[in-house]
């Protein structure tokens, strides 16, 4: 049974957060739900989901589901709970996660996140949480794929809130300083948990850096005290796993459209597309592990460091560091290093037949690329082998 959660305006509003306006990025609140729910099923969208999550689902069963949603508990329990467990056990080899044991359930989080899937990664966060009898998190969503309409009513009922992705120095600085104040405010206040990407995006080429600027962007909310700072906001790396990368070939396809040096440019839908392909290739098995919490180690950077910018890069390294080592291989990570090297110093970590049945798949996927095939293949491979290169080069 997932522990209740209200979402409602926190009764307790820190001095760092007073001077921002969160309307325009928070998820719904409770006293919403109604209307909002009623947006969603006149949406044709929302039928054709549920057609597809509860088979043999009628229209007017589907619309009396959804007026027995009178929070976005009911909506996480009721609604996406069903809708995830329903993808993973379709779509997957299983799903395991190692870690939570080190966690509090009464205590909120900053899960700092190595990202796979658009949408997949936060989501099996949330029924995880449930089996543990967490409370689950809000998440942040890029304003590029939350636009007006079902999918912003859909996300905001999931307890999604917006982070804004455009606008001028000025305004991304501003931009900046409420998200951090809103995600202090979160879990000093709300004591609620937030998922947050380590960078801007999905990782494409299989090699998960945290990008300083996330930290930069924490820190503004900060009162100048670098532990202080960090440790209110008790930071856990967390580290998703798929065996068969979520749209792996849909990111080669953007690497190497990309290595010709010209910008590449989003299709129409394409956002909505990678989501889809996500939610329906096999993704063979599928981990997520918890990192410790950073506490203690926010002391030793602060002895270690002499200034804001080098304590802000060690930080950033240690979370990459926990995630490197807890990212799950797979046989097919270690096939793709030896292939990429010409090597067989993994030999020992597959079968010939898992060999084999890689190059086809690899091969499969190139066939139906546009590109040079060698360079398709190249990047190909080194989306598989990067997390065996990061956990070699662990020190």
């Amino acid at each position: 049974m997932l522990k209740k959660f209200t979402s409602e305006p926190a009764p307790h509003i820190s001095e760092f957060a007073r001077e921002f306006d969160f309307e325009t990025l928070r998820p719904h609140y409770d006293s919403e739900v109604k209307e909002v729910m009623a947006r969603i099923t006149a949406d044709p969208l929302y039928f054709q989901l549920m057609s597809y999550l509860w088979k043999g689902i009628t229209l007017k069963d589907a619309v009396k589901k959804a007026e027995t949603v009178t929070s976005l508990y009911d909506f996480q329990t009721n609604y996406m709970s069903h809708a995830i467990w329903t993808i993973v056990k379709g779509t997957s080899a299983g799903l395991t996660w190692s870690g939570i044991e080190n966690l509090d359930p009464n205590k909120a989080y900053l899960y700092i996140a190595n990202h796979r899937d658009i949408l997949l990664d936060s989501a099996i966060l949330q029924i995880i949480l449930e089996a543990e009898n967490f409370a689950t998190s809000e998440i942040t969503f890029g304003s590029n794929l939350m636009e007006q309409g079902f999918i912003t009513d859909f996300g905001r009922m999931n307890r999604m809130f917006t982070v804004k992705r455009e606008g001028n120095a000025k305004e991304m600085y501003d931009i900046s300083r409420q998200l951090s104040a809103y995600i202090r405010h979160t879990i000093l206040d709300k004591n609620t948990s937030v998922w947050i990407a380590q960078r801007n995006g999905r990782t494409k080429d299989g090699n998960d850096q945290t990008q300083t600027g996330l930290l930069k962007m924490l820190n503004m909310s900060g009162d100048r005290d670098f532990v202080k700072s960090f440790s209110q906001l008790n930071i856990v790396p967390l580290t998703i796993s798929f065996e068969y990368e979520p749209c792996d070939a849909l990111k080669v396809q953007e690497l190497y459209l990309s290595s010709l040096h010209t910008k590449y440019v989003k299709a129409p839908g394409e956002d909505i597309n990678s989501i889809v392909t996500g939610i329906t290739q096999p993704k063979g098995k599928i981990h997520m592990a918890f990192g410790k919490p950073i506490q203690q180690e926010l002391h030793d950077i602060e002895k270690a460091c002499s200034n804001e910018n080098e304590k802000i890069k060690t930080l950033t390294a240690l979370i990459d560091k926990r995630i490197h080592h807890d990212y799950k291989l797979n046989h097919v990570n270690y096939i793709a290093y030896d292939l990429l090297h010409d090597t067989n110093v993994f030999a020992d970590m597959y079968a010939p037949d898992e060999k084999d049945h890689f190059i086809i798949y690899v091969e499969n996927h190139i066939k139906k690329l546009s590109g040079e095939e060698d360079a398709l293949r190249q990047l190909f491979l080194k989306m598989y082998a990067a997390p065996v290169e990061n956990r070699l080069n662990l020190k």
